[in-house]
C-alpha cells in the first residue's frame, strides 16, 4: 500500500498545479498515518514544501520513511472497510436515545450488551456500574472504543449529562450503530444501589516500583499497551507490549489471577485497557497514574 501511496502522490497528485486547494480527509490524531496535520485545508504548492513524505527521494526510500512508527491499526478498521462496501441506513442524529433504567442497563449487559462508560478515567475510577468499559469521550473516543468493543455488540452508553447523543454519533461515524440506549445520573443510580457500584485502582509510578521490588503482591505482572514506536523509547522492566487494538485478542496470553498493573503513555488508554480486563474477569487490575512518563520520571 505505500507503495501504491507512491505512485499515487507522484503520477497523479503531484501533476496538479500548485494552487489547487486539497482537504483533508483527516486530521491529527487520526490513527489513518503519522505527522498529520491539524490544518482543515492545504494546497499541493505547500505540501511539496511542507510535506516530510513529499521530500526527493525514490521509491523504496518513500516505503521506509512512511511505515516507521505507523500505529498498529485498530481493532475496527477491517469491520469498517467491510461496511463501506455496503449500502446502509443513515443515522438520524437527532432522533432521541432511549434512557434505560438501571434495571433495563443491567438486562441488557446479561444479554452481551457492552455498558460503555464515556466519563474522565478519573471520574469512572470514583464509581461505576459493575462490568463498565471506560473510553473517555474527550479523548480518541471512537477510535479506541473500536479497539475493545467488538463490532455489532449492543452498547449502554454511560456519558456526562447531555453528551449521550454526541457519544452516539461519534460510536457511529466508525459503524458502530448498536446504541440501545443511555443510563442517566450514573451517580444517583450507584448511590441508591451501592451493589452495583465498582471502583477503579489507579496506581502512582512509585508504588509500582515498590511492587515489583517485592513489597506488593506475590505475583505481578505489567502489560504496556503503547504501540510498537512508543515502546522503543523504553519500557518497565518485564513488561508485556500488548497494544490496545491487540488487547482483546490477547486476553488468553495474560495471566487473569496475578496481579495486573497497565500502563501507557499518559494514562488515557491504561484506563480503558484496565477497565476491559475487569469486565473479562481479571482478579485484580491497576492503572498507572501518568503513565510511562511517570514511570521514567523516577530515574531523574
Amino acid at each position: 500500500m505505500a507503495r501504491e501511496l507512491y505512485r499515487s502522490l507522484h503520477t497523479k497528485l503531484l501533476t496538479l498545479p500548485n494552487d489547487c486547494r486539497v482537504f483533508p480527509a483527516h486530521g491529527a490524531g487520526s490513527a489513518c498515518g503519522k505527522s498529520m496535520s491539524a490544518a482543515t485545508e492545504s494546497t499541493i504548492g505547500e505540501q511539496r514544501r511542507t510535506n516530510y513524505a513529499l521530500a526527493p527521494m525514490s521509491e523504496d526510500e518513500f516505503v521506509a520513511v512512511v511505515t516507521e512508527g505507523q500505529s498498529v491499526a485498530p481493532l475496527y478498521f477491517s469491520y469498517a472497510a467491510d461496511a463501506n462496501r455496503h449500502v446502509h441506513g443513515l443515522l438520524d442524529d437527532h432522533a432521541p436515545i432511549t434512557a434505560l433504567s438501571a434495571d433495563d442497563a443491567l438486562a441488557a449487559q446479561a444479554a452481551g450488551a457492552v455498558v460503555l462508560d464515556a466519563r474522565a478515567p478519573e471520574e469512572f475510577a470514583s464509581g461505576h456500574l459493575v462490568g463498565s468499559v471506560n473510553v473517555g469521550l474527550d479523548g480518541r473516543f471512537a477510535e479506541y472504543a473500536g479497539d475493545v468493543v467488538r463490532a455489532g455488540r449492543p452498547i449502554v452508553l454511560v456519558t456526562d449529562d447531555g453528551r449521550s447523543t454526541e457519544a452516539r454519533v461519534r460510536l457511529a461515524r466508525i459503524g458502530f450503530d448498536e446504541v440501545v440506549g443511555f443510563l442517566p445520573e450514573i451517580g444517583a443510580v450507584l448511590a441508591a444501589r451501592p451493589s452495583l457500584s465498582a471502583r477503579a485502582a489507579r496506581l502512582p509510578a512509585a508504588e509500582l516500583a515498590q511492587w515489583l521490588a517485592g513489597d506488593g503482591p506475590p505475583s505481578v505482572q505489567v502489560v504496556d499497551v503503547r504501540n510498537p514506536s512508543e515502546t522503543e523509547a523504553g519500557m518497565v522492566d518485564g513488561a508485556a507490549a500488548v497494544p490496545l487494538p491487540h488487547l482483546l485478542d490477547g486476553l488468553e496470553t495474560l495471566d487473569r489471577d496475578a496481579a495486573t498493573v497497565v500502563y501507557c503513555a499518559g494514562g488515557y488508554r491504561s484506563s480503558i485497557a484496565a477497565s476491559l480486563l475487569r469486565s473479562e474477569g481479571f482478579a485484580s487490575v491497576a492503572d498507572v497514574l501518568g503513565g510511562y512518563g511517570a514511570w521514567a520520571a523516577l530515574a531523574t
